[in-house]
């Protein structure tokens, strides 16, 4: 695999790290395991280790999820459902896995919050915008579920929309690869990553970064995003940190 730089023109100046609030995307597939469907704990764990320590360093953290693991509304519909019923059970497999990361954080005593788009308060906060802000500023962090709360959206969508209202100063995406890539690299050897983007390179290109309207969002509120591999241990830090890994979308 090769490495370059923005297709055309400069490349947009990374912001300095370290953040003072992130939004970072997890998809749904980070927790589960490659041969079964479901929640695998010991990622689940992995992860939470990783957001412990930005929590202990004062970065003040919000997360938002995807269901994958559980159920892909866009799979689902192809099966026969209506793309709205299949949509909602995505949203329902957040909850679920927002449930998992926050035990296992609080399990590391890390005080954390879950806030969901559906309505659900046996087992979840609603998505207040205010309250989410006090609880980041009170060192909690704060996991988003349920989705933006209406069918046809994407959790991407989601993670650009909170990351904007809770005036987040960069979106990380974790991924299982490190970066943008022309071509799928687990296809494509010859695959080249980019180091940096623009928001309009992404969507002329139809870069596979996240969906159009999360792209169209983020490009609005100027809000710059960070795409890295999840699994590379300590990778979250060093992303919060400044450090140059994966790739930059940003002006």
């Amino acid at each position: 695999m090769r490495t370059a730089v923005r297709p055309s023109g400069e490349a947009p100046a990374r912001p300095q790290g370290p953040f003072r609030r992130v939004l970072l995307k997890i998809s749904g597939e980070a927790f589960g395991s490659d041969d079964r469907p479901g929640i695998h704990a010991e990622r689940v764990e992995s992860i939470a280790r990783q957001l412990k320590a930005v929590a202990d360093a004062g970065i003040q953290l919000a997360v938002v999820v995807g269901g994958g693991n559980m159920v892909r509304g866009a799979a689902v519909a192809h099966s026969g459902l209506t793309k709205s019923t299949a949509d909602y059970m995505g949203m329902l497999a957040t909850v679920i896995n927002a449930l998992a990361l926050q035990d296992i954080l609080e399990h590391l005593g890390v005080p954390t919050r879950v806030q969901s788009a559906l309505t659900m308060q046996q087992v979840a906060e609603p998505f207040i915008r205010r309250r989410a802000i006090r609880h980041l500023e009170k060192g909690r962090v704060v996991i988003f579920a349920g989705g933006t709360g209406n069918p046809h959206f994407t959790t991407d969508t989601t993670a650009a929309l909170r990351a904007a209202e809770i005036g987040a100063d960069v979106l990380l995406k974790a991924t299982k690869v490190d970066g943008v890539y022309d071509s799928d690299p687990m296809k494509t050897p010859e695959a080249v990553r980019f180091e940096h983007l623009n928001y309009l390179d992404v969507l002329n290109q139809r870069l596979r970064v996240m969906d159009s309207t999360a792209i169209t969002l983020c490009m609005e509120h100027k809000m710059p995003i960070i795409v890295f591999n999840l699994l590379k241990p300590g990778s979250i830090e060093q992303a919060i940190r400044g450090v140059n890994i994966g790739t930059y979308v940003g002006d």
